[in-house]
């Protein structure tokens, strides 16, 4: 048979061959027919690639990262199959990934396809020991499911360099689809008036949210505190200051601490103004941590009718050590500051942060006022009666000290009787009034002059006699603010307790 026949037969298989081209990718070059013509080969390479371009390792939608290569399974027989499940685990084995959980995930089908996902997955920074915390990411195919997943998180604002800890900690976003399940989660965040540059931080902290359906918990937890008085402006920041509340269930988390949070005094728009401001309150274990807590106040001698005065000036002691807390401080001041415990609970009711203030930081204040001939029995009323005093910069109070005793001339017992003094602004408020006083010859206590309003000040200068002194308002919840000896305050300062509660919030 001469060349002009074999050269037909070669032409008469390549179009034979152009027919068979989708049964020649799925059975790969391995399966390719078996021939010995170079030129027949060569022809069926060259029209298997530009059949399939999708598949060229140079070609990528995702530059930034190194692409693998493809490396085509056969198709096989069961058994075949079997061979190379084991020669796949024998070579995780090897590198110490324990291939025990992969038992029902399909594999590749050759050890190069799998030591390319090892690597890729061992460049963004893990390790084999997070591998096997959870070696199911390794069926996730590096090109499919890897790289547009890493792509789409750092174009949300996940730093590259901070990836592989993120897939570290939320290994199952691998799994996730782009469009179908990340991207929906994004938008519903930018709803709730998440800032665009926040939306990688929050994710950050709570990677979870990315698995969560809009539609079950994330929405209710929203919507029951809007029912309560959280302003919808104000859940955006709430989500970036603590996200993990929008995986809160309301019937069994949410809506018990608030209603507990209410039983003690509270009114609801008063318990969403303390979330807006700290919204990881509602992190703290009712059961566990908040019912103890508010026992345990009420054991140190905190009276009930307090409880929501305590928790409005200082949220954070629902989650505290509260017990070890006040035992030291109660101990320190009894033994340093001559106060019995009945003394350091009413210091509590009145300015609960005390129980997390340092003591050498107390001890600072404290001592200033003993170095200036202040008895310790009369410092000790002092602090009963103004616990602000110990949380002041002895700075301050240093030239609050020198102006009462030189431009005003006072004496030292003036001072015990109205340690509130050292609280107010000696440039804004102590030396403006007090010029008034003397430009007008007037000689009056300190509680007089200074423990007013400005509108109440003005009224006192202009009327032809000075009032005696009165104590200032006293707060009690589920009553009205009193003055003692039964005086009614004037329509402009009185303050209902939901007013009172709320300024000791927003002043937080």
């Amino acid at each position: 048979m001469g060349p002009l026949s074999a050269s037909r037969r070669s032409v008469k298989a390549l179009s034979g061959l152009a027919v068979a081209v989708p049964k020649l990718a799925s059975i790969g070059t391995a399966g390719a027919p078996r021939t010995h013509d170079p030129a027949l080969r060569r022809c069926a390479g060259l029209l298997l690639l530009r059949s399939f371009p999708s598949f060229s390792s140079s070609s990528s939608k995702y530059p930034e990262y190194e692409m693998p290569s493809v490396t085509w399974g056969v198709v096989q027989g069961r058994r075949e199959k079997l061979v190379s499940r084991v020669i796949v685990c024998d070579y995780l084995k090897g590198i110490g990934i324990i291939p025990d959980e992969l038992e029902n995930l399909e594999l590749p089908s050759t050890v190069e396809v799998m030591r390319e996902r090892v690597e890729f997955l061992q460049k963004l920074g893990l390790t084999v020991d997070d591998i096997n915390e959870y070696p199911l990411m390794l069926g996730c195919s590096v090109r499919k499911n890897v790289i547009p997943v890493l792509g789409y998180l750092e174009k949300i604002g996940i730093q590259k360099s901070r990836l592989g800890e993120f897939v570290k900690n939320y290994p199952q976003v691998l799994h996730a689809s782009v469009v179908v399940e990340l991207a929906p989660v994004v938008k519903f965040l930018r709803g709730l008036d998440v800032e665009k540059q926040d939306i990688g931080y929050v994710l950050q902290k709570y990677p979870e949210l990315l698995g969560f359906k809009l539609e079950g918990t994330m929405s209710t937890s929203v919507a029951y505190l809007i029912s309560i008085g959280v302003c919808p402006r104000d859940i955006g920041p709430m989500v970036t200051q603590y996200p993990y509340f929008l995986g809160m269930r309301v019937g069994t988390v949410i809506k018990p601490l608030v209603d507990y949070l209410v039983s003690l005094g509270l009114p609801k728009k008063i318990v969403a103004r303390m979330l807006e401001k700290r919204a990881y309150i509602l992190g703290y274990d009712l059961e566990e941590t908040v019912k103890p807590n508010i026992d345990c106040l009420i054991s140190f001698g905190v009276r009930r009718e307090s409880l929501a005065s305590v928790i409005a000036q200082y949220p954070q002691i629902l989650g505290l050590p509260l017990k070890a807390k006040l035992s030291s401080q109660q101990y320190f001041f009894t033994l340093k500051l001559k106060i019995d415990p009945e003394g350091f609970a009413e210091v509590v009711e009145k300015m609960p942060q005390i129980v997390s203030l340092n003591q050498n930081v107390i001890m600072k204040p404290v001592e200033f006022l003993l170095g200036r001939g202040i008895p310790s029995e009369d410092m000790a009323k002092m602090i009963v009666k103004c616990p602000q005093l110990v949380a002041l910069r002895v700075e301050l109070m240093k030239n609050s000290y020198y102006f009462f005793k030189s431009d005003m001339g006072r004496p030292l017992k003036e001072l015990v009787e109205f340690p509130e003094y050292f609280t107010y602004s000696l440039e804004s408020r102590i030396k403006p009034r007090y010029q008034r006083l003397q430009s007008k010859g007037i000689r009056s206590s300190l509680n007089w002059f200074l423990n007013c309003s400005d509108h109440r000040f003005e009224e006192r200068m202009q009327a032809q006699y000075i009032e005696r002194d009165f104590e200032g308002p006293s707060f009690r919840i589920g009553g009205k603010l009193e003055l003692p000896g039964g005086q009614i305050v004037s329509d402009e300062e009185v303050e209902s307790d939901d007013e009172v509660l709320y300024r000791r919030t927003v002043s937080l």
